[in-house]
């Protein structure tokens, strides 16, 4: 061949290779990853599980304001591939140790139209799932850059059965719907939720995340992301003929999606994959790719249970307002009482006496504060100032008196909204609770946000929240966010951010429709996948406890119990009123045992909308809980104890739902049993329709 033809051939070889160069890869276990840059330089990438495809190829890119995004022809400059095995101990939480370990595959793309621009694509493969942001390096080329849209996508292969709420901007409080994908449709479940204070973005195709999927080909797939800061919140658009979901991000006021400067980087989006329900529930993945802890000292962040006065004006016992209204003033010019005012200081101490006496941490008080006469739907900024209490509630003989009995006050500061007030007033609020020795705190935002125009989960308010928990960590505070954005680990880098709501809980009960049996066995694999959740558990009298008489809860009472296991929170809430516990002492023991914080945790067994079961190792004891609940069908769950300690013998204490048990037509019967056990042994747990069962074992 002439010279100079091979030089030519040669040329064409690398020109062709670098507009299509060789699947880049990394693999752990069953889990294998692959990027490819497209002839047309488009890169995408795929995700299998052993021989199963998890992701087709699937687009990646980001779309800017200036029209000179990451969303044309891109070049491949180089990659590169490291492998990391490490462990660390969170400060709380289900495990005390966690692995992290992955193979990272590092690819350095610039724009071919734009060749000073460069981005980065980070994928991380662990053994049980896959997760990948954009990384913008430090660059000339890009300073501050406005991102309209994401490209993002997972092409799935067939049409999987998934378990979805609506991608609304401002809340996810809804029911979850079991559908395929080629059946999502949210335009009826929002129009028909009167109960919800929606926005509803314009797209009734689009789903939050965590989305759980389940294939016919035996593989469960959990798709949602890690460590959202400085950007708003992922939803989905569902292309109901292809099955191809597409990130979709809640916008701004002005319709952009995210503000930032280089050196800068999105969330992480996160596959989580295994052919055993069980392995989605015990992944740590979603955890490992938040950064550690930013606190120094986190000896002050302590998990508890508590009480509080909330449930009573939930079900209309009592009122959070001290007035009817701020015009009803008597002749001095002061708020004339309901009497029917909950936050007043001798039902306090009715809490802080109970708490004080079945050894629970803490009490809530919500309403103890000016400005609830006016502080729904207004969208007013100055409704309330956080630290002027109404004058039937005693700040200082409160917490004098709780002091004395052994038990802290949790703070309560609900902003209707307006976060812009809220954090004129964060510093001054902080110091209120440092005053009085409040050690936590439960936000809310019930209602449009303000700044006008902006959404509970885009990307002000998901900033917002991270300045809430920096600063409650400045004044040893923890925090529990109710109407937050959706969690997504965060929890580890800060630690004091112990719980939120961001999800249909417990409350719904109270004054809606409720929730279905199967509610609790959806959660697991959805909203909680990304940290803890306020559910508010432990709801004993479950029907005839409102004014109309025809709501209930949809459970028995052994499986509110069983729920404190199975819903991790570090910050678990005894729900109901202490005149219901008191008349069901024997049941209430295991509230009073049950820990909050774990050494371990098995979940042995599971499946999305119907059952689970999981055990837990108490912290610093060789002591397990156990929790096993069903949807509205009746079941028999075989557990075995291989998870005690070998030679070792255990006292079984068995809080189980009761002969003739269901949730509709006997709710409340139960029974409790002992017996001696090993890990040997064997329990067959007999669960009611819509129940459950909670299981202590105590070392003999």
């Amino acid at each position: 061949m002439h010279k100079s033809l091979f030089v030519l051939l040669l040329a064409a070889g690398l020109r062709a290779a670098a507009q299509s160069p060789t699947p880049l890869t990394a693999r752990l276990d069953k889990v294998s990853l692959s990027f490819a840059l497209g002839a047309n330089g488009q890169p995408s990438y795929s995700i299998a599980y052993g021989q199963k495809p998890v992701v087709q190829p699937s687009r990646l890119g980001l779309v800017f304001q200036d029209n000179q995004g990451f969303d044309g022809a891109l070049t491949l400059t180089g990659s590169e591939v490291k492998d990391v095995d490490e462990t660390w101990q969170p400060v709380w939480g289900e495990v005390k140790n966690i692995r992290n370990h992955y193979q990272q595959l590092t690819v350095h793309l610039r724009q071919k139209a734009a060749p000073g621009r460069r981005l980065d694509v980070v994928f991380r493969v662990f053994a049980d799932g896959v997760g990948f942001r954009y990384e913008f390096p430090r660059q000339q080329a890009l300073g501050n850059f406005v991102v309209l849209d994401e490209l993002t996508e997972f092409a799935l292969p067939a049409d999987h059965q998934a378990f979805w709420i609506p991608g609304d901007y401002d809340t996810n409080e809804y029911l979850y719907t079991k559908s395929r994908l080629s059946a999502v449709d949210n335009s009826a479940q929002v129009k028909s939720s009167t109960e919800i204070a929606v926005r509803v973005a314009p797209d009734a195709q689009a789903v939050a995340t965590p989305l759980m999927l389940k294939a016919d080909n035996g593989l469960y797939i959990n798709i949602h992301e890690a460590a959202q800061v400085n950007y708003p919140a992922m939803q989905l658009h569902v292309d109901r003929a292809s099955h191809r979901l597409t990130a979709r991000l809640v916008p701004d006021a002005v319709g952009s999606k995210a503000f930032l400067h280089a050196p800068a980087n999105t969330p992480w989006r996160t596959v989580i994959v295994s052919d055993k329900a069980t392995d989605i529930l015990a992944s740590k993945l979603i955890l490992n790719l938040n950064e550690p802890s930013k606190l120094a000292n986190t000896d002050w962040i302590k998990p508890m249970k508590f009480v509080g006065v909330w449930w009573e004006m939930q079900i209309g016992k009592s009122d959070w307002k001290y007035a009817n209204s701020l015009d009803t003033l008597d002749a001095k010019g002061q708020l004339i009482p309901t009497g029917r005012h909950g936050a007043n200081t001798q039902n306090v101490k009715r809490y802080i006496d109970f708490a004080a006496q079945h050894h629970l941490g803490g009490v809530l008080v919500e309403g103890w504060n000016t400005g609830w006469e006016d502080w729904f739907g207004n969208w007013k900024e100055n409704v309330f100032d956080f630290v002027t209490p109404y004058p039937d509630f005693n700040v200082q003989e409160i917490s004098d008196y709780a002091k004395s009995k052994g038990v802290q006050m949790i703070m309560h500061n609900e902003t209707s909204g307006a976060a812009t007030n809220y954090e004129q007033h964060l510093d001054t609020a902080y110091q209120f609770m440092n005053k009085y020795g409040y050690p936590a705190v439960k936000t809310g935002y019930v209602g449009r946000i303000i700044p006008r125009g902006e959404h509970h989960d885009g990307q002000w308010m998901s900033n917002h929240f991270v300045r809430v928990a920096e600063m409650a960590a400045k004044h040893h505070v923890a925090v529990d966010m109710h109407e937050s954005v959706r969690p997504t680990g965060l929890s580890r880098t800060y630690p004091n951010w112990m719980a939120s709501e961001a999800g249909r809980g417990n409350e719904y009960n109270a004054f809606s429709i409720g929730s279905p049996p199967e509610h609790e066995t959806i959660m697991p694999f959805t909203r909680f996948m990304g940290g803890p959740m306020d559910y508010t558990p432990g709801i004993f009298k479950l029907q005839n406890y409102e004014p109309t008489g025809k709501r209930q809860v949809q459970t028995t009472l052994a499986k509110q119990l069983a729920l404190y296991v199975v819903l991790y929170s570090p910050l678990q809430m005894a729900a109901d009123l202490p005149e219901n516990y008191n008349e069901h002492l024997d049941a209430f023991q295991f509230i009073e045992d049950v820990p909050v914080d774990w050494d371990d945790t098995r979940i042995v067994a599971a499946e999305p909308g119907d059952y689970l079961t999981t055990a837990r190792k108490a912290k610093g004891k060789d002591e397990w809980y156990l929790g096993s609940i069903t949807d509205e069908n009746a079941r028999q769950q075989p557990v075995k104890l291989d998870f005690l300690t070998p030679g070792r013998r255990y006292q079984a204490t068995i809080y189980a739902d009761g002969k003739g048990a269901d949730w509709q037509k006997n709710p409340a019967a139960y029974q409790i049993t002992k017996q001696v056990v090993t890990s040997k042994s064997t329990l067959t747990l007999r669960l009611a329709p819509g129940g459950g069962a909670a299981v202590s074992f105590k070392p003999l």
